[in-house]
């Protein structure tokens, strides 16, 4: 082996060296005319957003979720965009937080499609109707199916961008004042409940309010009402609802899976560049699985505690009962769709994939839990 020169390794060594970083210099020179570059990026223009919920500030999970989907947008983005969370009443009222990132007031806002009923009638299909798809199969159809494309198409006509943020799963029946034995006590019965459940409920001769969960409470105590739905075990009893109502009826034929929105105005979305469109839209997803992970792991806890400290009745609702529901949650659709041709276009689609993943899980989940 030839002796190594010692000055001439060194030479050849600083050589290579000075050669590979301007190779590496010139690489990143040219990844970076391509994308923008990262000090471009990091020195990009800065966003102060506002969102509005229909939650009070301090509800856990959904102002939680919410508070959380802004965190991670800021972390994800170095702070280039910033949101500033509202609860209900702290800039617009729960029930006008649609027409506030509608109108630009707010640029986002949080809350269930199904409240806006009213203005949008479609719109319950992105949230949920009654005996309709589980979460997870709304999950399915919203971001491996048509669902969100749809969404979108519906919401840009009141100039919003919406994309799921969360998700309940399936709820309880809801608290009650009085027995359901028979279908004949739901006549005359006050009850709180939103969307398409509250079509059903009126078809059952019963009457149905939408107020905000902040209200819920006090109507229940004070017999405005006689029965609420709300989520499940966990926020009902943080609710105080076991000290107001007797009985705690399941299953949620009326919510199976309520999917919860983020709605971005349009302008303001279309405003941001791309990178942060797409931190958006990863948070959101991140915090669509998140909250239903919550209700997931809290809801039994919860449930056990209601049964410990509380005198509550918890009951199914008989078979005769919800068969009924059944036949005037379908009559409540078919009045729908024969109103409103895009909620006729946006249901026709629900239903094939409803079908389709329902006859899969025939010999899969169901087949499984009653094995197990």
């Amino acid at each position: 082996m030839a002796k190594l020169d010692r000055r001439s390794f060194l030479k050849k060594g600083a050589a290579a060296a000075l050669g590979g970083a301007a190779g590496l210099s010139a690489a990143c020179s040219n990844q970076d005319s391509q994308s923008g570059g990262a000090a471009a990026v990091l020195g990009g223009p800065k966003f102060s957003w506002r969102m509005v919920t229909t939650w009070s500030s301090t509800l856990p999970v959904l102002s939680e979720g919410a508070k959380l989907f802004a965190q991670w947008v800021g972390e994800m983005s170095a702070d280039r965009l910033t949101i500033r969370v509202y609860g209900d009443k702290e800039l617009v009222p729960a029930l006008q937080v649609f027409d506030a990132v509608s109108s630009g007031t707010a640029e986002m806002g949080h809350g269930a499609s199904y409240y806006w009923q009213g203005k949008v009638p479609a719109s319950p299909f992105f949230c949920t109707i009654p005996f309709g798809m589980n979460g997870q199969q709304m999950n399915a159809w919203l971001l491996a199916g048509d669902g969100l494309k749809l969404w979108e198409e519906l919401y840009a006509n009141y100039n919003l961008v919406p994309i799921p943020c969360g998700n309940t799963g399936v709820q309880m029946g809801g608290w009650f004042n009085k027995r359901i034995d028979t279908l004949s006590d739901l006549k005359g019965l006050k009850m709180r409940i939103p969307g398409l459940g509250a079509r059903v409920i009126k078809l059952a001769g019963g009457s149905a309010q939408l107020s905000p969960g902040a209200e819920i409470y006090t109507n229940l105590e004070r017999g405005v009402i006689d029965a609420t739905e709300w989520i499940g075990p966990y926020h009902d009893y943080i609710m105080g609802f076991p000290r107001v109502a007797k009985y705690y009826y399941y299953p949620g034929w009326h919510e199976p899976g309520s999917v919860l929105e983020l709605m971005i105005n349009k302008q303001a979305y279309e405003s941001l560049p791309g990178d942060l469109q797409a931190i958006v839209r990863s948070a959101a997803l991140r915090a669509n699985h998140w909250m239903l992970c919550e209700f997931e792991a809290k809801n039994l806890i919860y449930l056990e505690k209601i049964r410990e400290e509380f005198k509550t009745e918890i009951l199914a609702f008989p078979e005769e009962v919800l068969a009924a529901l059944k036949v005037y949650a379908k009559q409540a659709i078919e009045e729908l769709i024969s109103d409103d041709p895009m909620s006729k276009k946006i249901y026709e689609n629900y239903r094939a994939f409803h079908q389709r993943v329902s006859r899969w899980g025939e010999i899969t989940e169901k087949v499984y839990y009653q094995e197990r």
